[in-house]
């Protein structure tokens, strides 16, 4: 992010004069306004619409440079549970009206994209979210104060914890602005998931008569078609989509009104189903309040089974992209039974190389998430009694594991999938080479005279089909019929009766 001469560099806390003097020193007149909080007095740049809380925060927390604005999705959630606690307090008559429809107003900005350089602390704080919370409460408290005609810091007129954070603490909202943007981040996984389900099915239509040898344990096993290879593909996709529908789903119940720890501590009897249906309506999430508010703020167990299935996501991923390096190897010393879509220059000094880079980024981004995944089991393991202070870690790595298997998903379908083709005379032939065809006249030959076949056929390079025919074992005829393509691919018979069918 890069804002002169208001953020502080993030990897040198002594650089904090770009933002702020220390406690010492008095504020230019034109450059800083003075803020309050429990440590003291500190100038903070004139034109920031965060504050003191957050100014803390960022010295405090210079880890990784990444500020919680990399996450969109959190950053309109965050403004989302804003507006609805804001809408519920006016309904109650806990906010005056006037204040609820500024604190509205600019949350609404927000969730249009408005302002989002101003949420700079870290991802990874300590404090389970209150940095976060608090850099929510001071941009929307002023630019609230904005829209009542006032200058920002004027919190005489709108606070950001008497009124932004009315109703509510950290330890609901966070959690809750966490699960409601991980919904929206995991509906655009669900869609790149759906798109590389299809490629792979088109791909399967395509190379549906392409006859192949099948491997077990990488060694020749019995014919298959390329198409059969390709739909597998497409299934596994696609039953990894519907598990992620069925994890965002327990994800939809949230702790907000339940305050510091569920108890509902400095909340009105009704806040808490009321604030849930006004955030149903605002962030177009089916989310629901939590059955025991003191057992959800505790718990996370629904982030560990999201990220559970995203590891699942990102193992399959990589298994198939191990594949697809594998079925293109060569050109010329590999299987080359495929050709993928050549994306760049493979190679500073050998001319003409040309490597599988797109599967080979999908590979690292399912390490990446694997790793995510242990991340996240550790954190919610460490939870201590009615809150997990760790949710920051929960969350950076959850986003970061849905927006990375997006991206993935999206490039492999656009720069790989969509652009492969079959080496279809060079897959017949390893057919007609392969022993394993021994398999198709076992019921024919018997398994002893089959074996013995498949030994010969391996020690002299002959093909099976004549040794069959020179041993007298079936008729040339006898071989062709058995061999052909229904008999050696049972499932065919179907499609073939389905194909002329429609013809």
């Amino acid at each position: 992010m890069n804002v002169p001469n208001r953020i502080i560099n993030t990897f040198s806390p002594a650089s904090t004069a770009a933002v702020a003097q220390t406690d010492d020193q008095a504020a230019p007149q034109g450059h800083f306004r003075i803020e309050h909080d429990l440590l003291g007095d500190r100038g903070v740049g004139a034109e920031c619409y965060f504050g003191v809380h957050t100014l803390r925060a960022t010295e405090n927390f210079p880890v990784t440079g990444i500020p919680i604005s990399v996450y969109p999705d959190l950053i309109i959630a965050l403004a989302s549970v804003k507006q609805a606690a804001a809408r519920t307090n006016a309904e109650l008559g806990l906010l005056d009206p006037a204040i609820a429809q500024a604190i509205e107003t600019a949350c609404t900005e927000i969730r249009a994209g408005a302002f989002h350089t101003e949420f700079v602390v870290d991802v990874l704080q300590g404090g389970a979210g209150t940095s976060a919370n608090m850099n929510a409460n001071e941009v929307i408290a002023n630019r609230a104060v904005e829209h009542l005609g006032y200058t920002r810091g004027d919190y005489s007129i709108i606070h950001p914890l008497e009124h932004v954070n009315l109703s509510q603490s950290t330890n609901d909202v966070y959690p809750t602005a966490v699960k409601v943007g991980v919904q929206y981040a995991a509906q655009r996984l669900h869609v790149a998931m759906n798109r590389l389900s299809a490629a792979f099915e088109a791909k399967a239509l395509d190379f549906s008569q392409v006859l192949k040898m099948g491997r077990t344990q990488l060694q020749d096993a019995v014919p298959m078609t390329l198409g059969q290879e390709f739909r597998a593909f497409a299934i596994m996709i696609t039953e990894d989509a519907d598990r992620l529908v069925e994890a965002t789903s327990l994800i939809s119940e949230i702790n907000l009104g339940g305050t510091a720890i569920g108890t509902g501590i400095n909340a009105h009897p009704r806040y808490a189903g009321l604030v849930c249906d006004h955030l149903r309506d605002i962030s177009g999430v089916q989310i629901q309040p939590a059955d025991d508010l003191v057992e959800a703020t505790q718990d996370v167990g629904s982030f560990v089974q999201l990220s559970g299935v995203l590891k699942r996501n990102a193992v399959k991923l990589s298994k198939i992209c191990n594949d697809l390096r594998l079925l293109s190897s060569g050109p010329r010393a590999g299987l080359s039974e495929i050709n993928l879509p050549p994306v760049q220059a493979g190679s500073s000094i050998m001319p003409g190389k040309v490597n599988p880079v797109i599967p080979e980024m999908v590979n690292q981004v399912a390490f990446e998430v694997i790793g995510n995944d242990m991340t996240i089991t550790m954190a919610a393991e460490a939870g201590q009694l009615q809150l997990n202070a760790f949710e920051p870690v929960i969350a950076h790595s959850i986003f970061k594991s849905i927006i990375h298997l997006t991206n993935a998903c999206d490039i492999l379908t656009i720069r790989c999938v969509e652009g492969i083709t079959a080496n279809t005379d060079h897959l017949r032939g390893t057919i007609e080479q392969s022993i394993g065809i021994a398999t198709a006249l076992n019921p024919h030959i018997g398994y002893a005279a089959a074996t013995d076949v498949a030994a010969e056929a391996l020690a002299t390079g002959q093909n099976i089909p004549d040794l069959v025919v020179a041993r007298g074992l079936m008729t040339r005829e006898q071989v062709r019929s058995v061999l052909r393509a229904e008999v050696l691919i049972p499932t065919l018979q179907a499609s073939f009766a389905t194909e002329n069918r429609d013809v």
